[in-house]
């Protein structure tokens, strides 16, 4: 039998953030409120700070800040080499997985797989068994191997399913499937694809459909795009597009728009909430990050849960309320005046107003240790704000709406910082690996109001 990893070094340990007890974490798989508690499933391999054959790993929590790390939900069987990405959804009192399993057809090729769509249940929400009938949705014969990370959702007495596809033009798509009882699926429509490679992708990973604020939006994670301008900068990205859904079952859509502007942001997965909250987490890495972490036993951790909606025909994100009961104390309440600087708490939020800034150009502040920086600047000739780290490639900038004042909203833990421009107009997820005391310097422009906390940094309870 195999041994779990253990963590040998707690330096890059996150306080607040959801991590495995050890051992490797990828893609969010489903988000769901199941009998009083909310629900994160994720790809987990248990035995190695690698990618390897994937599991489901789970945790629970009544707030969504406080987790609580549960037996694997899921895990390869001689039936299948990978539980992939999916989802989960509450039916007939039980809890039900949806996800893909990935079958190679040579061991000694990764590349050599086939997918296919299969499902579990659970009365308890913690232990579960994989349904006899398995796979319960085959790829259609116009499909590449590339088939998977199905999004289940129910309207009135259907369920409805969008799946990540790439057709045989080598583009990706979003299929559109409905089911009676999650057993038995049939074929919508294509809601979407990709109108070219470079653009758009070669395929759509986890891909999400909901309505949100009088539109719909599809989420998705293309691969294969180009850069342009300041967009799609990664090995892979996270976009979205907003319209409606026609009377033939296709997204009528907007403009190809990238969901967060750092590096370390992939694989969404949304969830409503019991009060009618559209809520977002994502993998809080990426293929091409370093996760230094990986020498230390473990890798990977999710975002913050983020609140969506609909502003100015964009989708804004900003930290779920829950967030604030982290809150230890004030450590700043006030103004800072330029080139000042003040010690932050390894595990602290940071709310800055700088007011009369539309003009200004210039280094807004720096976060660091003396060595990992992390610095915010505005280019007001190009409408632009600058995001930059002490790494190879470290630049990241967006294009932000005309404006006077600039609000930021900061939370930075162990290993991360999440950066929040404009009430969430624009977001920068980043993976820091600080080990020294952190500070937090200015540039040459006043902050009128200014507030930090010192939060909480054990939120996960192994």
């Amino acid at each position: 039998m195999q041994e779990v990893m253990k963590v040998t070094d707690q330096r890059y340990r996150l306080g607040y953030h959801l991590m495995t007890k050890g051992g490797w974490m990828n893609d969010s798989n489903g988000f769901p409120w199941f009998k009083g508690y909310y629900h994160m499933f994720y790809q987990y391999y248990p035995y190695a700070a690698e990618w390897g054959p994937m599991h489901w790993g789970h945790a629970r929590s009544k707030d969504l800040v406080h987790w609580e790390t549960l037996p694997v939900a899921l895990a390869p069987d001689e039936h299948e080499d990978g539980c992939f990405s999916g989802s989960a959804v509450v039916y007939d009192d039980k809890l039900w997985l949806i996800y893909t399993g990935h079958h190679l057809t040579n061991p000694e090729d990764s590349e050599e797989f086939y997918q296919d769509q299969n499902i579990a249940w659970s009365e308890d929400g913690i232990h579960f068994t994989k349904y006899e009938g398995n796979p319960v949705l085959r790829a259609p014969a116009d499909n590449t191997k590339h088939f998977r990370n199905p999004k289940v959702w129910q309207e009135g007495d259907i369920f409805y399913m969008v799946l990540g596809s790439q057709g045989s033009d080598e583009l990706g798509r979003a299929l559109l499937y409905e089911s009676n009882d999650l057993k038995k699926w049939q074929l919508v429509s294509v809601l979407d694809k990709a109108m070219n490679l470079k653009d758009e992708g070669y395929m759509w990973e986890c891909p999400d459909f909901f309505h949100l604020d009088g539109q719909d939006v599809l989420l998705m994670s293309p691969r294969g795009l180009e850069p342009q301008g300041d967009c799609f900068h990664n090995l892979n990205q996270t976009c979205y597009l907003l319209g409606q859904q026609d009377e033939e079952n296709y997204l009528v859509r907007q403009e190809f728009t990238e969901i967060d502007r750092g590096h370390d942001f992939y694989a969404t997965q949304t969830m409503l909430a019991p009060d009618g909250r559209r809520i977002m987490t994502a993998w809080m890495n990426a293929w091409d990050s370093p996760m230094y972490e990986k020498e230390d036993g473990w890798a990977g951790a999710l975002t913050i849960p983020r609140e969506l909606r609909i502003e100015k025909g964009r989708l804004y994100q900003k930290p779920v309320s829950e967030l604030s009961s982290m809150r230890l104390h004030r450590v700043l309440d006030g103004g800072l005046v330029p080139e000042s600087s003040i010690s932050l708490p390894a595990a602290s939020e940071i709310k800055l107003l700088f007011k009369d800034c539309g003009d200004f150009s210039g280094r807004l502040l720096k976060i660091g240790d003396g060595g990992q920086e992390l610095s915010i600047s505005l280019d007001a000739e190009g409408s632009r704000i600058l995001v930059e780290r002490t790494t190879k490639d470290g630049l990241r900038a967006a294009k932000i709406m005309p404006y006077k004042d600039l609000d930021l909203h900061i939370f930075v833990d162990r290993s991360s910082a999440e950066i929040f421009v404009n009430r969430g107009e624009i977001t920068f997820t980043e993976r820091m690996y600080w080990q020294g005391k952190l500070e937090l310097s200015l540039g040459e422009k006043a902050v009128r109001e200014a507030c930090i906390y010192a939060l909480e940094k054990e939120t996960n309870q192994y």
